[in-house]
């Protein structure tokens, strides 16, 4: 499955919330439907069921942080559920280097190329979030 075949099916709800334009997320979700294909594979040989599971865990951990990061008010919350997220992409590539032995080495590479992407996007955002004083107004939704 493509990128755009993928975001095409992404219910409408999700594309229209502002989380849907941090392009980290929309990466890491796209990732995850990926680690579950990829993960059904993994499962039926013998030796890897734990790789499939620790592999779907860590890649649907990474977009669910960055959402609750998106969400938090100030720039030190924030950039805490990004450093979640970029541990969980790591901990994610990871665990497709230890599945290439099952998985097709076209798979194993893309994957480890937008995992490897999507850990520059968290770190940037992550920096980001560190050198700024910016908070969300409860009252308002509007940052400050």
């Amino acid at each position: 499955m493509t990128y755009a075949e993928w975001e095409r099916g992404v219910p409408a709800v999700i594309r229209s919330d502002s989380l849907w334009r941090v392009e980290a997320y929309r990466l890491s979700l796209f990732l995850s439907d990926l680690a579950w294909e990829d993960a059904t594979l993994l499962v039926g040989d013998e030796r890897t069921p734990g790789i499939a599971n620790q592999l779907y865990r860590a890649a649907g951990n990474i977009s669910a942080n960055i959402s609750e990061g998106y969400s938090r008010h100030t720039g030190k919350q924030r950039a805490l559920y990004y450093e979640y997220a970029l541990g969980s992409v790591r901990e994610t590539r990871d665990w497709y280097y230890k599945g290439r032995h099952v998985l097709a080495k076209a798979v194993v590479d893309h994957r480890l190329e937008l995992s490897t992407f999507i850990v520059r996007l968290t770190l940037t955002m992550t920096d980001h979030e560190r050198s700024t004083n910016r908070t969300v107004s409860k009252a308002k939704g509007a940052l400050t």
